[in-house]
This record gives C-alpha cells, structure tokens and sequence, in this order.
C-alpha cells in the first residue's frame, strides 16, 4: 500500500468516525422519542396495517405507523357516515372529533421530530390534503360542524398513508425498484441522501429541497438542476433527473469535500499533489465562466472530490446561487455568505456580483488547497505571497480580471 492508498483510507475512517459518532447520538434521541409515543398510545396499538409498512427499519415507528394508520380510516369512515348533504353543515360527533386532533397532532409531531434524520417520512398526497381540511373545521369540545361541499373519503386500506422519505423510487422497463436513502448532508434549502443503486452497482445522490421552501425557492431549485444540466465538463458534478413531485434531482456520488479532503490529509499532502487539486479547480472555472455563468458560491464545501484507482477528480456543485445573464431568478439581494466571498459584498450587497469577487473567492480557495489554511499572514512562498496580494487586492482594478489570468499566477507558485 502506498502513501495516498494510505491517506485515502485514513480519511475514509475518519469520516465513517464522525458519521458513527453523529449517528449514535440521533438514535439515542429518536428511541427515546419513539418509545414516548408508543407509551401516550399505550393500549391503542393497532396492528391491522403492519404489512403496510415493511421497509420501516424501526419496529416502534412501524406500529405507530399501523396505529396511526387505523385511526385515520376508523375515524374518517365515522365521518363518512355523518357529511353534510347540500348546502348545509353537518356535526361529527365530539369523541370522534377529539381522536382526530390526536392523531393528527401525533403526526406533525412524528413529522417534526423525524424530519431531519434517516427516519424522516412525509403523508401521501390526498391524505395530506385531507389533513390540512380537517383542521380548518375541527374542535376539541362539542364535537364539530362538517362544512358542506366536503366528498366522501377513500379509504386507504391497502395503500399506505405515510410514505419515508428514505425510500426512493426509480421506474425500470418493466418494474419500479425502491432504494433507501442516508441522509449525509444539509443546507440552508436541501438535504442530501445518497443510496445505492443495484442495478447499477453503484452509488447516487438525491438533492431533496426542503418542504418549507416558497415558489420562487423551489423554481431557484430546480434551475440550479437545470442549469448543471446543460454543462459537460468531467469537473462539474454530473445530474441525472429531476423528479417534480418531490422536488428533487439524482446526481453523481462523490467521495469527499474538499474541507474534508483537506482537514484529514493536510500533514500528509504533497505540495505537487496540492497544485494538481489547484489546476483542476482552475479548469472547472474556466468551464463555467465560458458559458457565462458565476458560481457565487465558491467554497471547499462546494467543490467536490471522486477518488478513482489511479487518479483523484475535482468536480464542482451547488449551483444554487448561480448568477445567469437576463435570468429573472437571478435574485439581487442574495444574502452575503461565507468567509471565501469579497467582504465589501458586505457593503455593496450582492447584487453587484461580478468576475472579481468571483476571482477574489477563487484566490482564497486556491490559497486554502495549497495550505490547508484560511489565513493568509505570514506566507514565505514568494510566487504565493504575491498570486495573494493581487487576488485579494482592495483595489479591484488590481485583481485578476478573468480566470486566465488567474491560472497564469497561480502556475508559477512552486
């Protein structure tokens, strides 16, 4: 085994560490909050819809699944019974009323608790409808009065009401195969699951926007996949699809971040290896802006590393703040984010995003994969101190005015 075979598996350990580490404490929480549940149910455990509810990994959530699931049905079978016919309301009597509460509180309880770890679920469309229906018109006390125009409901005694969120999907040629997903990372809009595909025999990603997103977000979502779409470069993270009815898109599994790369093998990194990683991050760059687009996010948690037998790949993601020409979802009051962004965006906002904050970011990544270090006193390298000094020089007119020039500085660090 050589050195990098070494380093990688290091690296590798280290975050199936951390990963562990993460994931103890999140179960801990979630049996304790699972068992809770199952003890406010306590001898109203219904069984009936088990089978429903196979893929549930957790045998708590699973029966809570089936009890849930049959209040649902029992309670909106009554209801059935008691809708208002013309143009009058209608009363559903109060005991009836008050399981309905329960049950639905105990589901966006389920929701909010769940909704950010591996067991995170969302309810079947209809049914969710139906949901946000009932309380517009439900009481605790009294019963309640059932508004008129309300059609009588399907019951769902062979379809499941709560569907996980780790389950994906995909529609073969003559079948639909169904994979769980892991949840491996979060941001601001989305959360990030990776799965393996069996058929491919091979790892993916799924980019799930978050449930709380407005329109305008969601269309910012989805051209961010559409926009990486269009790009055909090996350093640019390759998309696969878009699924509309969860917000969605399936790209590339990668290895590492580049953060992470750098954090578990700065002691062990070579000061050619360092430039290599440098040069490709310059090519993926210079890839983008040939197509007219700023990146306008540009940090090592963006930049994404494959590791192959021979070779390592850079490839860059999260086009989520793209800025494109004439694009009417280009917002021009994006919030200032990150240490690698131009400070006097601070003050100039960021509706004046142009090729030399772009340049200027660029200049601390490329600083950061060739020390590991985000501050930049104190540098002995001479080509180095001086590719610095012109990056992120105050004087914009001073900086780099384009990625070539960039690459041709950055060439000379030794």
């Amino acid at each position: 085994m050589n050195g990098d075979q070494i380093t990688s598996s290091s690296a590798k350990k280290s975050v199936l560490k951390r990963e562990y580490i993460q994931l103890g404490g999140y179960m801990n929480n979630i049996e304790n909050y699972l068992e809770s549940q199952m003890r406010e149910l306590g001898i109203d455990v219904n069984e009936e819809y088990l089978e429903m509810y196979d893929n549930i990994s957790n045998p708590k959530l699973k029966l809570i699944f089936s009890t849930l699931h049959s209040r649902l049905i029992s309670t909106f079978k009554i209801m059935n019974e008691r809708l208002p016919t013309g143009e009058f309301e209608a009363h559903f009597w109060a005991e009836p009323s008050r399981t309905l509460i329960a049950t639905i509180e105990m589901i966006e309880g389920l929701r909010r608790a769940l909704k950010q770890g591996q067991f995170s679920f969302r309810v079947e469309d209809y049914y969710q409808s139906l949901i946000e229906k009932c309380n517009t018109f439900l009481s605790r006390s009294g019963g309640s009065l059932i508004p008129p125009g309300i059609e009588k409901i399907i019951l769902y005694y062979t379809i499941p009401i709560f569907i996980p969120n780790d389950i994906l999907t995909i529609p073969r040629k003559e079948t639909t195969e169904a994979f769980s997903l892991k949840l491996i990372g979060e941001g601001s809009y989305a959360q990030v699951y990776k799965y393996k595909d069996t058929y491919y025999n091979r790892y993916f990603v799924v980019k799930r926007a978050k449930k709380e997103l407005d329109t305008k977000e969601l269309q910012r979502f989805e051209q961010e996949y559409q926009e990486m779409a269009k790009l055909n470069s090996p350093y640019v993270v390759e998309v696969y699809c878009y699924h509309a009815d969860q917000n969605e898109y399936v790209m590339e599994y990668m290895d590492y971040s580049l953060y992470d790369f750098i954090q578990y093998n700065n002691g062990k990194l070579t000061s050619q290896k360092r430039k290599n990683i440098g040069l490709q991050v310059i090519k993926a760059f210079t890839y983008i802006h040939s197509k007219e687009i700023l990146h306008r996010d540009i940090n090592p948690n963006n930049i994404l590393l494959k590791e192959y037998e021979d070779v390592l790949v850079v490839k860059v993601a999260d086009f989520g703040l793209v800025k494109i020409p004439d694009s009417q979802l280009t917002s021009l009051y994006t919030e200032f984010k990150g240490y690698f962004n131009d400070p006097s965006l601070i003050v100039d906002g960021f509706s004046s995003y142009n090729i030399l904050h772009e340049t200027y970011a660029l200049t601390r990544l490329l600083f950061y994969v060739m020390t590991g270090r985000t501050n930049v006193d104190n540098i002995k390298n001479t080509h180095l101190k001086i590719f610095i000094e012109k990056g992120l020089n105050v004087d914009k007119s001073q900086r780099f005015q384009n990625i070539s020039e960039l690459a041709e500085f950055y060439r000379l660090i030794n």
